[in-house]
């Protein structure tokens, strides 16, 4: 069974870093893309970033490039997303998923994953 749980969220001021988290389990990530999306209110859910599982190449969304980083862990079933210069459009429910298709669509194009986290909420308010 594949679980995947995202922790780390919080509520923070303008300008502020939180660092999320997600335990994968029920499948080893060398074989599989993960990617972190959003869900900002009243709007549809969005790739944020996600890493390839063929060469590890690392794909961010626009409205994040140069403000998110994601990685991940020594444990290699973690994936982590460090988010710096939070702003309230970054506002959402941050979900990590396992994307059905390449890294470079799964951050373009409407999300078709295949497993889900249950997402953890990410309010940025002054």
């Amino acid at each position: 069974q594949v679980q995947l749980a995202e922790s780390g969220g919080g509520l923070l001021q303008p300008g502020g870093s939180l660092i999320l988290s997600c335990a994968v389990s029920g499948l080893t990530l060398d074989y599989y893309v993960i990617g972190w999306f959003r869900q900002a209110p009243g709007k549809q859910r969005e790739g944020v970033s996600c890493i390839s599982s063929s060469d590890g190449s690392i794909y961010y969304s626009d409205s994040v490039k140069g403000r998110f980083t994601m990685s991940r862990g020594h444990a290699m079933n973690t994936v982590y997303l460090q988010m710096d210069s939070l702003n309230p459009d970054d506002t959402a429910v941050y979900y990590c998923g396992v994307p059905r298709v390449p890294c470079i669509v799964a951050v373009t194009a409407p999300p078709s994953v295949s497993y889900w986290g249950q997402g953890t909420q990410v309010t940025v308010s002054s």
